[in-house]
């Protein structure tokens, strides 16, 4: 199975996401977003392109709360990986988005802007960063293969 994973696109309207991320999102069988999407619009032309699991952020209008929580857990290939926005400072932002699945294989989170991608005590640690700036794909085949993509414009 192939994610692409985003997180803190802090648009208005889909359109004004990158059309070479769109290309990359196109090929993939599930996209995942880490919240701080900010409108319903993003949301609907995200899932236009394939499925979406997305969680929202602090930055979200009530538009997007509405329809989305505010953590999931995705079951995927016999993981089961967790996906958060995340809160507070840059700071132990890891560790605390990690202790809120204490059984997940992965954690997926947002919110710092950075871009993050480590295995902590057997569990990946994902962050795609920001979406203007950054994405990543996992293929999870049993174990997972997890890459980030920057500067793709």
């Amino acid at each position: 199975m192939k994610l692409g994973v985003i997180s803190d696109t802090h648009i208005r309207y889909f359109s004004e996401l990158p059309q070479n991320l769109l290309k990359a999102l196109e090929k993939v069988d599930l996209i995942i977003h880490a919240g701080d999407i900010v409108t319903a619009d993003v949301v609907r032309g995200l899932q236009e392109l394939a499925p979406l699991k997305a969680v929202y952020g602090n930055m979200d209008l009530p538009e997007v709360r509405a329809i989305l929580a505010d953590r999931e857990i995705l079951e995927a290939e016999g993981k089961q990986i967790g996906i958060v926005h995340g809160s507070g400072g840059p700071w132990g932002l890891e560790a605390r988005v990690k202790a809120l699945f204490p059984q997940a294989h992965a954690v997926i989170f947002g919110h710092s802007h950075q871009s993050f991608n480590r295995v902590i005590d057997g569990v990946l640690l994902f962050n795609p960063g920001r979406a203007s700036q950054s994405y990543g794909i996992i293929e999870i085949d049993g174990s997972f293969k997890a890459r980030i993509y920057e500067g793709y414009y």
